[in-house]
């Protein structure tokens, strides 16, 4: 039996996506596959035992429905923050091995999924890089390419994780930074005994959200087409601009939510017209009966929130970045662009699978 540790430089990196997608690769080919997540961020309570909601979800993915205390036998709740920061939590790691054993018993493969960073837990002692070195097993390190990507983060894990360092992966990669990793990244990472596993590009679909998600999100209420609330939105245009203008950055982003003042009637008409996914009106104003009529007509949900035009955009360009991997599509799309694109051979070899 092996494991695998899956980390990242910090949170909403795709942990749970690379977790998912590998597990349900080696299940395919044959692997018996076991999953916990050491440390819960997200405490979740289910048939009265307390876990973690990624946890929870990525068993139901792969299939393995374990004892919750087992899969994650630390639970960061209120308790357990009052008892670190006052110094009265025990030594925790011989409760996260005991687990770890008793759960590999009749696995091929451990899926052991990291929490927030590498150094999240380094309070209690139970960040990343203790987890991986007291469990004996590699790692994988997820950095995303938010604006640049991690590369002196990504050295310090080499130095510190030595050779349980697997690789790393490079997640959300656009296309415009891809030359430069390909030329000059990629080759230093590697001059510096990082093995880079796989760079995977950016995908609007990975990022999108439900529109009744979005409004939940926002604080808003959908006021027309409700029953199309399940349409997919994968990014957001402002339309505080002149109509011609708008009307040329609206073609080019087709899946788009529109932000737009509940005053302006000229854009929100032309949003329509264009079959936008959705409609966000700020300032808490409903729009017209001439624009609420012809959402309806044309099945548009048009969502009503309180706050400003900016506060909004601010809202969605973080909800975006940050939105759980939930969707059945999107796993599903999800696991396939990282099977394709993960070395699994050199895994595999590295790993003595």
């Amino acid at each position: 039996m092996v494991g695998i540790y899956i980390g990242a430089t910090s949170g909403y990196s795709g942990k749970n996506m690379i977790a998912m997608g590998i597990g349900l690769k080696l299940q395919k080919e044959g692997y018996r596959v076991g999953y916990m997540k050491p440390v819960g961020a997200l405490p979740q309570e289910k048939d009265g035992i307390m876990g973690d909601e990624d946890a929870f979800f990525v068993q139901g993915i792969l299939g393995v429905h374990e004892d919750p205390t087992l899969v994650t036998p630390v639970v960061v709740d209120q308790d357990f923050k009052i008892k670190a920061f006052t110094g009265k939590c025990d030594d925790l790691m011989p409760r996260i091995k005991t687990a770890y054993e008793q759960l590999a018993k009749d696995k091929d493969v451990m899926i052991v999924a990291g929490s927030g960073s590498m150094y999240s837990g380094k309070y209690s002692n139970v960040d990343g890089i203790n987890v991986v070195k007291a469990l004996g097993i590699k790692a994988i390190v997820i950095d995303r390419h938010i604006k640049e990507l991690n590369y002196d983060y990504l050295i310090a894990m080499k130095e510190q994780l030595g050779e349980h360092l697997l690789g790393v992966l490079l997640n959300d990669i656009p296309p415009a930074f891809k030359e430069e990793l390909d030329t000059l990244i990629h080759p230093f990472l590697e001059s510096k005994g990082i093995k880079v596993l796989g760079k995977i590009p950016s995908d609007p679909l990975m990022g999108a959200i439900k529109v009744a998600d979005l409004a939940d999100r926002l604080g808003g209420r959908i006021v027309t087409a409700q029953d199309k609330s399940g349409r997919v939105v994968e990014n957001f245009l402002i339309g505080t601009m002149q109509v011609e203008n708008f009307m040329t950055h609206f073609r080019k982003n087709k899946k788009s939510a529109i932000i737009v003042g509940g005053d302006r009637s000229d854009v929100q008409l032309v949003a329509l017209e264009g079959q936008c996914q959705c409609l966000v009106l700020t300032g808490n104003l409903y729009p017209n009966d001439i624009i609420m009529t012809r959402a309806e007509v044309l099945e548009v949900p048009i969502v009503i929130v309180r706050d400003d035009t900016f506060t909004v955009a601010k809202k969605m360009e973080t909800i975006l970045s940050r939105h759980k991997l939930r969707d059945v599509i999107k796993i599903q799309h999800g696991s396939q662009l990282v099977s394709s694109i993960i070395d699994f051979q050199y895994l595999k070899e590295n790993l003595g699978i």
